[in-house]
């Protein structure tokens, strides 16, 4: 009863057009990834416990408040980072409310819904990384977490593009969609991987003499030879995937896909690179946990370029 009411609110906004819901859910994209920016900025300026207590800053106060204990800068930054998840839940309901309005289909509308439900479950993640005291595992879950709300919004984003009347297409044969599973699978474990070298490494999000935050106890370099070994797992089965498409053909814009991804990877393979003989410059944790939402995210675009939806007009021979 209540939904239908919802619905018949939603009626009366402005009908959004097919453009605007695409942009809509760039940004979508875009807010979930940058909040795993600003995440890692909270994290290597050692402000993760800047607002000590949540959902509220301070006992009894939801905004920064003058306490000697703790740095204004620290209290900003992770002020700052909370704040922009009002602007992801925002654009979470935008999109929603995008789909909603212009009656889109029903797995288009199961993806736009996953967005809100998904930011509120990282404001639940969020609030007891803060109150375990930053907590190591809890930080990975976090990141962990923000990929896959990229990986979902990019495909969101896929489902929208497509017609609503028409038929799922195979773009190439089933072993490459599996392989680019495979592929998929192989990120995750990179990720994984990531986190658990930032948990045992110097970045621990706070400096707190008092309240140390505990860290993973495993060496840090077979950590990061763990994480390179996975990444370079990862580019070879991308690079196997490259050759069978080409082997069967594939259209400009799954070819797109595939080159912007090899870019990515081997870009962050770059990257972390530097970091490890430069002594991980907090600058470059940023860049990398950047770089690492945009291989999710053209991991993605890649997956669902392979099996698309076409119009029935488009279908039917000529």
């Amino acid at each position: 009863m209540l939904y239908r009411a919802f619905l018949r609110l939603v009626d009366k906004l402005p009908l959004p057009s097919l453009r605007v819901q695409r942009l809509t859910a760039i940004v979508v994209i875009l807010t979930q990834a940058g909040i795993a920016v600003t995440g890692a900025v909270v994290r290597v300026t050692a402000s993760g416990l800047g607002c000590p207590t949540w959902p509220q800053c301070f006992p009894g106060s939801f905004t920064p408040i003058g306490v000697s204990e703790v740095p204004v800068l620290h209290q900003a930054v992770e002020f700052g980072n909370r704040m922009l998840t009002g602007v992801v839940s925002l654009f979470a309901a935008l999109i929603v409310l995008a789909v909603l309005r212009a009656r889109r289909r029903r797995d288009v509308l199961i993806y736009a819904w996953l967005m809100p439900g998904g930011t509120l479950l990282q404001g639940i993640i969020g609030g007891i990384t803060v109150r375990t005291g930053l907590l190591w595992w809890t930080v990975a879950v976090h990141l962990l977490a923000s990929m896959l709300m990229v990986w979902l919004a990019t495909v969101l984003y896929a489902k929208i593009c497509e017609p609503d009347v028409g038929i799922d297409t195979a773009q190439v044969p089933a072993p490459l969609r599996w392989l680019t599973a495979l592929s998929a699978v192989a990120l995750t474990g990179v990720l994984i991987a990531g986190t658990l070298v930032t948990a045992a490494g110097p970045h621990a999000g706070d400096k707190s003499i008092e309240r140390p935050v505990d860290r993973l106890q495993i060496e840090i370099v077979t950590l990061v030879h763990l994480h390179s070994q996975l990444l370079v797992g990862y580019l070879a089965l991308l690079i196997g995937l490259g050759f069978g498409l080409y082997a069967v053909g594939i259209t400009p814009a799954i070819r797109k896909r595939l080159f912007v991804v090899l870019a990515l990877v081997c870009s962050q393979a770059l990257v972390g690179i530097v970091q490890y003989f430069t002594d991980v410059p907090a600058a470059l944790v940023v860049v990398h946990v950047g770089g690492a939402g945009a291989c999710v995210a053209a991991t993605a675009a890649l997956w669902a370029s392979l099996r698309t939806r076409v119009s029935v007009d488009a279908a039917q021979p000529a």
